[in-house]
């Protein structure tokens, strides 16, 4: 689909939030704009763009639909500031189940595939819904068992035979080393992929990262990436060729921008900005995501001609100046994950009493030995040229810190 095509689309969501948005009304009465002029893709440089701020200080203002109408209440998951509310209509499901059902077939998956969800499907969180949705309608099977719980995982494996994992891929280890304690047989299994979420598997430049190639060097199983958000309400996942995500572009427009708003070129870096296309309950214009990823605008060997997507390398929330330096959170992982000895961590950005960013690293108390410390200083001086505090604590304690109960996804970063 090209811009042209989306342009129907575009013009129904314009006239569709002038009329229900309490929020998009103000807008445009504050910038004079009519939405008369907007006719293309390219002239959404017209609109300003809408915020996560915005978001959260009006939240409600953006639904244009009575309560009444909404089937399913969620929220984001507040990884830096207080969750979002967000609303969906009866066909704002349908639109998860399209979306998801055409994710799962661009990642190889058929009506043949049964998918093992390794995510909450609670707790408000719209992924796991997506989820066992888009299963439904692609007419696969799916296992509903949740986060963690390693031995029901490899029970469920044993015993229904899924094909594919739906994971966030920090857990695979785990799930390995437990399989490895309890002589299952894990490379036998019936797995021959894994669709990778919340966690970036890739470089910029798409070869695997050490967390890919830690899970990959154990298990010869087909990662596939994905990336996605509460707020589109749709997804940009990997084909077989491990090139980037593919946009559905009958489901969102992306623009790419740089830190003036004006559009990357092919395979530059930018800021992800999406607007949601078929949206009913509360519906985006030129969305600023805060996700910094490289776009590809040629087509992709495996034919499809979308945009694609390449790994997150950061949030702009979440960029570190430490000691001279920037760094984003993923860089701090991918050393972290090289390291085979270590198999939880956590990562805390705070403020020391000038205003700078410290950064110190929390470890199982086994590792704390004079040698250890010594490798991971010169590991991460050779890596980022800085070096980060290190505190050792029980696995017992880090374990309870990462995997919080009230939390829908690990918590492998935290500011305080």
């Amino acid at each position: 689909m090209s811009p042209e095509t989306q342009q129907p689309g575009l013009q129904q969501l314009l006239s569709y939030v002038s009329a229900n948005s309490a929020y998009y009304q103000r807008v445009f009465s504050a910038h004079h704009i009519d939405i008369n002029t907007i006719r293309t893709v390219a002239d959404l440089g017209q609109l300003p763009f809408t915020t996560k701020d915005d978001l959260a200080q009006y939240n409600d203002d953006f639904l244009c639909v009575p309560k009444s109408r909404i089937t399913d209440f969620v929220t984001t998951s507040g990884t830096l500031s207080d969750p979002v509310a967000f609303y969906l209509t009866d066909s704002d499901v349908e639109r998860l189940a399209n979306n998801e059902s055409e994710s799962f077939r661009c990642a190889g998956g058929s009506q043949d595939d049964i998918y093992q969800l390794m995510t909450t499907i609670d707790r408000r969180f719209m992924a796991g819904l997506a989820y066992w949705m888009g299963a439904r309608k692609m007419g696969a099977g799916m296992i509903r068992v949740g986060p963690g719980a390693p031995f029901l995982q490899w029970e469920s494996v044993q015993r229904f035979s899924p094909t594919v994992i739906i994971a966030i891929p920090s857990f695979i280890p785990r799930l390995i080393d437990y399989a490895i304690a309890n002589d299952i047989d894990y490379r036998s299994s019936s797995i021959r992929s894994i669709i990778c979420i919340g966690e970036p598997i890739r470089n910029p430049d798409f070869s695997l990262n050490e967390l890919g190639k830690r899970i990959t060097s154990q298990w010869e199983v087909k990662l596939y990436s994905t990336y996605a958000s509460t707020e589109m309400g749709a997804a940009f996942t990997e084909c077989g060729e491990g090139k980037g995500g593919h946009l559905n572009p009958e489901l969102l427009i992306l623009e790419v921008v740089d830190d003036e708003g004006n559009a990357v070129k092919d395979g530059e870096l930018g800021e992800v900005v999406v607007t949601t296309l078929g949206v009913e309950g509360l519906p985006l214009l030129r969305y600023k995501t805060g996700d910094l990823c490289n776009v590809y605008y040629q087509p992709c060997a495996c034919g499809r001609t979308s945009p694609r997507l390449g790994p997150v390398v950061g949030r702009k929330q979440q960029m570190i100046k430490f000691k001279g330096t920037t760094i984003f959170p993923p860089a701090l992982f991918d050393v972290l994950d090289a390291v085979k000895e270590i198999d939880l961590y956590q990562v805390v950005v705070s403020k020391n009493e000038f205003g700078n960013d410290e950064i110190t690293v929390v470890l199982p108390m086994q590792l704390q030995t004079t040698a250890f410390k010594e490798t991971m200083h010169s590991l991460f001086k050779s890596r980022l040229r800085v070096s980060p505090s290190l505190t050792f604590v029980t696995a017992e304690e880090l374990t309870f810190r990462i995997y919080k109960q009230e939390k829908r996804k690990p918590e492998k970063l935290i500011y305080i």
